[in-house]
């Protein structure tokens, strides 16, 4: 572990506090703004939470996959625009770079993205690519001793206030699939990089997406991540493990803050003379998110004990995505149907956080292709068997 007990128990009671004195009171002020304020997000970069991945030797906590996820357990108590803040930088904008980048790339920018003097931003998707992450039709066409970028990213997240963009793009137009893809690092003011406007989305307030438009964009070929062309769509394989659980962490904590909403209403709300705590059928429904709020988190704590250990487990990560994701579904569904019409006013935190939840079915592998994952594993594994 990169902390020892004391301090990761110290450190985690610091967060609570935090989501507790800080980031829940300012839930709604971020919801009708659509900000967060800067006050809160300084706070952050103090606190260490933009380099909780990094490590040390580049400035960041350096936190082990076991405490990374607690860390996500607990911030996600609050409304999930204020770790979207920090999220890209301490998962997919710079573990490629960690993992696959040169030296020299790792002392340019993980030092920055680890005090929060830089934003990160993954661009994959494109207008006509999602789940198909292969296809990328983005190109980095070969230009003397640079690359030359045209094409369009959608729905990037933190997009808007990005310093440094991951891109993939093709720079093999005769491979098909994800062999022609390479990953570049691309600071944001290099000339040929336009940004579309800010989606209005259905939740996540203070959370920002947006286009980047490619439009001759020019990098120098030492901007290839490692500087290995066509391993682009390796390197963004490479994370997804480390990120499905970090996902599955945060569904988990904001289950649990569900939970407890939902609980605290049942308590407090009188019908027919008692509690609704008291009756059955929303004590069933307690029950129901409780559980599956515990199968969840002890799936993802075993994931990431298995992921310490070296082993490669993409199933297992897909499982804990998949799960806690659809999980979380249910837990918000039950919290606002618990809560009544209180629950499908705006100004309510569960109708707030139900709008919230709906984007972790889709982002980082949607459902569906986590059950693709899923399934053939279990067939691949199947055909061995008998082999």
């Amino acid at each position: 572990m990169a902390l020892d007990q004391d301090t990761l128990d110290q450190f985690l009671d610091t967060i609570r506090r935090f989501v507790r004195e800080r980031l829940i009171p300012a839930e709604a002020q971020v919801d009708a703004t659509d900000k967060i304020p800067d006050a809160i997000i300084s706070e952050m970069k103090q606190m260490g939470l933009f380099g909780l991945t990094i490590p040390e030797e580049y400035g960041g906590l350096g936190l082990s996959m076991t405490e990374e996820i607690q860390v996500a357990y607990e911030i996600m108590h609050a409304a999930p625009a204020f770790r979207s803040a920090f999220g890209t930088n301490v998962a997919i904008g710079s573990q490629g770079i960690l993992i696959d980048g040169t030296e020299e790339q790792k002392k340019a920018y993980l030092p920055r993205l680890a005090s929060g003097e830089m934003i990160s931003s993954f661009a994959l998707t494109e207008p006509d690519i999602g789940s198909d992450a292969a296809s990328v039709k983005t190109r980095a066409a070969r230009d003397g001793n640079g690359y030359v970028l045209n094409g369009t990213k959608r729905f990037i997240t933190n997009a808007p206030v990005a310093d440094l963009f991951t891109v993939m793009a093709r720079t093999n137009p005769d491979e098909r699939g994800a062999k022609g893809v390479s990953a570049f690092l691309v600071e944001a003011d290099t000339p040929g990089i336009r940004l579309g406007k800010p989606e209005n989305k259905m939740g996540q307030k203070g959370a920002h997406i947006c286009d980047v438009i490619f439009e001759d964009c020019r990098v120098p070929a030492d901007a290839i991540i490692g500087g290995v062309e066509g391993q682009g769509f390796k390197t963004a394989m490479k994370v997804l493990d480390k990120g499905r659980l970090h996902i599955g962490a945060c569904c988990c904590g904001l289950a649990d803050r569900l939970i407890q909403e939902s609980l605290a209403y049942a308590i407090d709300r009188q019908q027919f003379g008692q509690a609704i705590a008291e009756f059955q059928l929303v004590q069933a429904m307690l029950a129901d998110s409780q559980t599956e709020h515990d199968v969840g988190w002890a799936l993802v704590r075993d994931a990431a004990g298995r992921y310490e250990a070296g082993e490669k487990l993409p199933r297992v990560a897909a499982e804990a995505k998949y799960y806690c994701s659809e999980m979380l579904g249910r837990v918000a569904d039950r919290a606002v149907q618990i809560h009544g019409g209180a629950g499908y006013i705006n100004d309510t935190a569960v109708s707030r956080l139900y709008r919230d939840v709906r984007i972790y079915r889709l982002y980082e592998g949607t459902s569906q292709i986590q059950q693709l994952v899923i399934a053939r594993d279990m067939i691949r594994r199947a055909r061995e068997a008998r082999s």
